[in-house]
């Protein structure tokens, strides 16, 4: 069997004193978790960022976006907010953008004055005008008006208004990672080429978290299911550092991607090595990932909420490129992400430690006959593919605005689809399948509603491997 493989090429089994400071490291991280997670409970879930409205404990934003049927901002329109608070209006900018803040939290009905968009432009759905928005403080809630031609059957709101950034959900959803976009109407070179950005952007920092998932597979062939998990701690530990600790972000992502890699190594030193040397197969153990997931996930909701989370509640400023408009924090990102995954390649090309991981990945028993420790780089993997998801939970969640317990596991599958379709095993493979699967996402939109994108890149997955069953970059092997 593999495990019995990997057994007699690692070290000597750690000393006593090892593995009993392996666990007290493991109860002091838990505690110090839980101490600093107290008082979020009571905080209640913060919304995500706006274009001018920035939620807080005493305000809360009523936002959307206006564009036009072929995709350009609406400049100029009226829109009228009458709730507890009284009258309020605001006027779109020039990206389309327009918000309220509010500091009485309840119900608001908005309305669009129909006078004062473009001639020629009508109401997709003129049934939702005015609509009922229900806001609290410290959350934001999206009153969209989607122009075009009228919606059949109408009475129903489509939600699918075209955007140039992403955005989460609003008080009491889960962040999970969505871009609003249109269901076909106005596909325009400007919106083509802004989508085709977004897509680059998003699988880059997708690859960040797939090239882990692939690392351990290709070392040990397990998948692991809590790899989604890995992704969400990152996030929530960057959130912790900067709105209840209030460090910086640099020093908040900083400690939450050291604290994220030191996970990995305490997950094999604890778990995965004592089942490896007890010669627990891969379907045993890829059920204990499993459960390890639903475990993880449901003690971050219970302690965090299952609202969105900002880890920075200032609004980004955008810079536009031709017709690509894009915030600052995400030029950041990609720079960031781009140097760690040229890291990770030099690693894996230029180093010892890298070329032993690739000889681990490829045959086991051969490393281990010529002296490599298979279980100590095994450990690194895991340590370096921890590390990898945190970072990517982070930049992730400055990209959509905020993470939750289950941005991470949002992502799973579409991790899962990018290992995959690069080719199991290879890591430049899940770069290459997080890239692919970036642009399928955001290009998608174009033409299908924006609920059905992950399943458009699921379906494209099964397309690839019905020609190519091996992935992108994966080697073809025999069978039988």
């Amino acid at each position: 069997m593999r495990s019995a493989v990997l057994d007699p090429g690692g070290t000597t089994m750690p000393p006593l004193a090892r593995r009993i400071a392996a666990l007290l490291l493991l109860a002091l991280t838990s505690a110090t978790l839980l101490l600093v997670a107290s008082p979020a409970r009571a905080q209640g879930p913060v919304a995500s960022a706006t274009a001018a409205c920035v939620a807080d404990a005493a305000t809360g934003c009523i936002v959307g976006t206006l564009r036009t049927a072929a995709g350009e901002p609406v400049v100029g329109a009226v829109v009228n907010v009458v709730g507890p608070q009284g009258d309020l209006t605001a006027t779109s900018d020039a990206t389309g953008r327009w918000s309220v803040a509010v500091t009485e939290p309840g119900e608001y009905e908005v309305t669009l004055d129909v006078a004062t968009v473009p001639a020629g432009e009508t109401l997709r759905d003129p049934a939702n005008n005015p609509r009922t928005v229900v806001v609290g403080l410290g959350a934001s809630a999206a009153a969209l008006f989607p122009l075009g031609a009228p919606a059949d059957g109408g009475g129903g709101d489509t939600g699918d208004e075209p955007s140039d950034s992403p955005t989460t959900g609003t008080e009491g959803d889960a962040a999970v990672p969505t871009t609003p976009g249109s269901t076909g109407s106005g596909v325009t070179a400007a919106r083509v080429a802004q989508l085709t950005v977004n897509g680059l952007v998003f699988g880059t920092l997708l690859a960040l978290a797939s090239v882990g998932l692939s690392l351990i597979y290709g070392t040990t062939g397990l998948s692991n299911f809590a790899h989604g998990e890995q992704v969400s701690l990152g996030g929530i530990l960057a959130y912790v550092g900067t709105q209840l600790v209030g460090l910086p972000l640099i020093p908040s992502a900083i400690i939450a991607v050291a604290l994220g890699a030191a996970t990995g190594w305490l997950q094999d030193a604890g778990l995965w090595k004592p089942l490896r040397r007890r010669g627990v197969g891969m379907i045993q153990q890829m059920i204990v990932t499993i459960g390890l997931s639903m475990a993880i996930s449901y003690v971050f909701q219970f302690f965090f909420g299952a609202g969105p989370l900002r880890i920075v509640t200032d609004t980004p400023t955008s810079v536009a490129i031709g017709p690509v408009r894009i915030t600052t924090t995400t030029l950041w990102s990609m720079a960031i992400a781009a140097i760690v995954l040229g890291g990770v390649a030099y690693f894996l090309l230029g180093t010892r430690a890298g070329r032993a991981t690739r000889a681990v990945a490829d045959n086991p028993a051969l490393a281990a006959a010529s002296g490599i420790s298979v279980n100590g780089m095994i450990r690194i993997v895991w340590t370096l593919g921890a590390g990898l998801a945190a970072l990517g939970g982070v930049l992730i969640g400055l990209y959509f605005g905020a993470t939750s317990w289950y941005s991470g596991g949002a992502l799973l599958l579409l991790m899962f689809a990018a290992v995959t379709l690069g080719g199991l095993g290879a890591a430049f493979g899940a770069l290459a399948g997080s890239i692919v699967i970036g642009l399928v996402v955001e290009l998608s939109s174009l033409w299908i509603p924006t609920d059905m994108r992950y399943a458009s890149a699921l379906v494209i997955l099964i397309l690839v491997l019905l020609v190519r069953p091996q992935g992108i970059l994966g080697r073809a092997t025999r069978v039988g």
